[in-house]
Formats: structure tokens, C-alpha cells, sequence
């Protein structure tokens, strides 16, 4: 009985440990992958002009001129660059694609920009009858028959399905959309953790 009780104490001590290291190993991990990725892209240049290899210069300039490009693009001046490389951008047929899909994306996720960011975390029945899924309302829209010119009012919503940065558009009924009083933010976490962040109890607004 000592030796069970010993173990069934072991395996509880450990099972607690591992469930607070992995989130922590797996977030450094990521964090340092992320480093390594930046470096790289400015590293060799540094390494070319100073002739040695100076570690986290790279990522340090990325991160400053990150930084100078947002003090940039929030003043009227600023702007005006921003726009004229964009239709720089547009010009590129293959690079006007991707470049238009990825920029809308993120303004999705960006609380700063109301006009295209997500606008309330809510519950469908999706992908059939009985089965429910979490999504982002992303703008309304109406469908008009050309034969009768009956209107329905649609919903668009963005399902993740990996992650936050790949899913799909579906189009519901506003009576078959559930509002929630989750935040954006709070959705997104909901989202990454697999669904354990989120609450025992949700409540349906309008």
C-alpha cells in the first residue's frame, strides 16, 4: 500500500511538472526559433560589412526597424509612403495576390483597424446540424435573388481550422449565429489553447 501510494504521489508530482514545463519549453523554443529566423535575415549582411559575426545584431535591427516603420505609418507623411508602395505592390500581378490576402489577414487580427477586424467571437452550427463551432463575425452581406429579388441577410464568419491563420468562410443566417460575450481577444485565446481556455458558462447577447 506504501508502494502504491508512493507512486500514485510520484506520478502526481511529475504529471503536475510536465504540464507546467511543456507550455514554457514549447514557448521558448518558439521564441527562439523566431530570434534565429530574424537574425538570419540581417545577420549575414552585418557579418559581410563588419567581418565578423556579431549573434542578435541581426534580430536587434529588425526589431528597431519594425519599430521606425510603425512611428513612420502613423504620421500623415508617413502614410503617403505607405500607400504609394502599396500601389507599387498592386502593380506586381503575382505579388498583388498574396501581398492583398496576407494584409487583409492581419488587419483582421488588428484591434486598430475597425473598418476589416473581427467583430464579434460567436457560435455556429457548422459543419452540420448538431455540431457547433467558434468563429469570428466578419462582415455582413445580402444575397439577392435575381428571379424574385428576395433578400437574405448573411453573416460572414471565419472558422479557424489550425491555429488562428487558416480557416474557412461561412456564410449563416443571422438566426442560426450565437453572440457571445467573449471578447476578440479572449476568442483568440479560446482558439490557440483547443478550446480549454474557454469558460464553463457562455452567455448569448445581441
Amino acid at each position: 500500500m506504501a508502494g502504491t501510494s508512493i507512486r500514485a504521489a510520484f506520478k502526481k508530482v511529475f504529471l503536475a511538472g510536465l504540464f507546467v514545463s511543456v507550455p514554457a519549453i514549447i514557448t521558448i523554443l518558439a521564441i527562439r526559433v523566431f530570434f534565429l529566423f530574424v537574425d538570419g535575415l540581417l545577420g549575414p549582411l552585418y557579418l559581410k560589412i563588419l567581418g565578423f559575426d556579431v549573434p542578435g545584431l541581426g534580430f536587434i535591427s529588425a526589431i528597431v526597424l519594425i519599430f521606425v516603420i510603425g512611428v513612420i505609418s502613423t504620421n500623415v507623411f508617413g502614410k503617403k509612403i505607405i500607400r504609394f508602395l502599396e500601389r507599387i505592390f498592386m502593380s506586381i500581378p503575382v505579388f498583388k495576390g498574396f501581398y492583398t490576402a496576407v494584409k487583409h489577414l492581419f488587419d483582421a487580427f488588428s484591434p486598430e483597424n475597425k473598418s476589416v477586424s473581427f467583430k464579434k467571437f460567436v457560435i455556429i452550427e457548422y459543419p452540420r446540424i448538431g455540431l457547433f463551432a467558434f468563429g469570428f463575425l466578419t462582415k455582413e452581406c445580402t444575397m439577392i435573388a435575381e428571379k424574385t429579388g428576395e433578400e437574405t441577410c448573411l453573416r460572414a464568419v471565419y472558422v479557424p481550422t489550425n491555429n488562428l491563420y487558416l480557416g474557412e468562410i461561412v456564410l449563416v443566417k443571422d438566426s442560426n449565429m450565437f453572440y457571445t460575450d467573449i471578447p476578440i481577444e479572449d476568442g483568440m485565446k479560446i482558439i490557440l489553447s483547443g478550446g480549454i481556455a474557454a469558460p464553463s458558462i457562455i452567455k448569448e447577447v445581441k
